[in-house]
């Protein structure tokens, strides 16, 4: 049974939180948690329940992104409620809700909040500007932001796909990067900072062993789905393109056990379009 066993080479930002008490003891005040289902360490413990374990009462509210709190809002567009977890005895703000960009009431009384987002590295993913959206509010009003760095799953070091216009900017793409833009999410959170005026109190609390060649199948961490819809890891690797069919009306697999791995629809004739691709393939020279 010990051989199925992948070693863990790479400690997250949560896990070095969790493990340092320098680092603890540098965090002052109350604390909110924006945070999802792949908010886990490599025991697949979330990380709610370690910082309860670390900061106790302090630790006041919790937010979640696109997908809700446990990545259980299948739909692509739908908002999550606000709700008080009952469990933990905290209120749990969406934002993706009727508001993307944080209240002052949601961060009343706030101190510190730690953002610990497992990100897919493509541009048309929320995560990342609700990160930045986290970070704008708390700048507002004076709150520190330590991001608590996670990998880029398809690896720190390859970059593709074409740079967003700002004239066509959206929650799906607020900043000039590339599809595939090849950084962690805490690494976002400094760029926001340095070129894209999202002024905060910032600070990252960086991985351990963490390599740009790495993709997460290297890292030896657990994959928990951060949203319904990509629940493998090879599903990062295709969403950069495959998530493009979600403007037009072909099916990228949403429902399916493979979703976003697949592209189809009723209407196609496969045998045909096969036939078609190939050609293309010969007149363009690649067969």
């Amino acid at each position: 049974m010990s051989g199925l066993v992948q070693k863990i080479k790479v400690l997250t930002g949560l896990e070095v939180l969790l493990s340092d008490k320098t680092t603890q003891n540098s965090i002052q005040g109350n604390i909110g948690y924006l945070c999802h289902a792949a908010s886990v360490n490599s025991k697949y413990e979330h990380g709610i329940e370690g910082l309860k374990k670390c900061f106790g009462s302090r630790l006041k509210k919790l937010f979640s992104p696109q997908h809700g709190l446990y990545a259980e809002e299948q739909d692509n567009m739908l908002e999550s409620d606000h709700f008080f977890h009952s469990f933990y005895q905290l209120p749990v703000y969406s934002l993706y809700s009727e508001t993307r960009k944080p209240t002052d009431e949601m961060l009343e009384g706030l101190d510190c909040v730690l953002i610990d987002l497992q990100d897919v590295g493509t541009r048309i993913y929320t995560f990342i500007y609700t990160m930045c959206l986290m970070m704008q509010a708390c700048g507002e009003k004076g709150i520190e932001v330590i991001i608590l760095d996670r990998p880029n799953p398809i690896n720190g070091k390859d970059m593709e796909g074409n740079i967003l216009d700002p004239n066509f900017r959206s929650f799906i793409g607020l900043y000039p990067m590339p599809m595939r833009h090849g950084l962690t999410i805490g690494e976002v959170a400094l760029m926001a900072h340095k070129f894209w005026k999202v002024d905060c109190r910032l600070r990252v609390i960086n991985m351990k062993g963490w390599k740009r060649a790495m993709n997460f199948y290297d890292t030896g961490l657990p994959w928990v789905l951060p949203s319904p819809n990509l629940p493998t890891i090879a599903g990062t690797f295709v969403f950069p393109g495959s998530v493009l069919f979600e403007g037009t009306n072909l099916s990228e697999g949403r429902g399916t056990t493979r979703s976003l791995e697949i592209i189809g629809s009723p209407k196609l004739n496969s045998f045909s379009l096969l036939k078609d691709l190939n050609n293309s393939l010969k007149r363009v020279g690649l067969e």
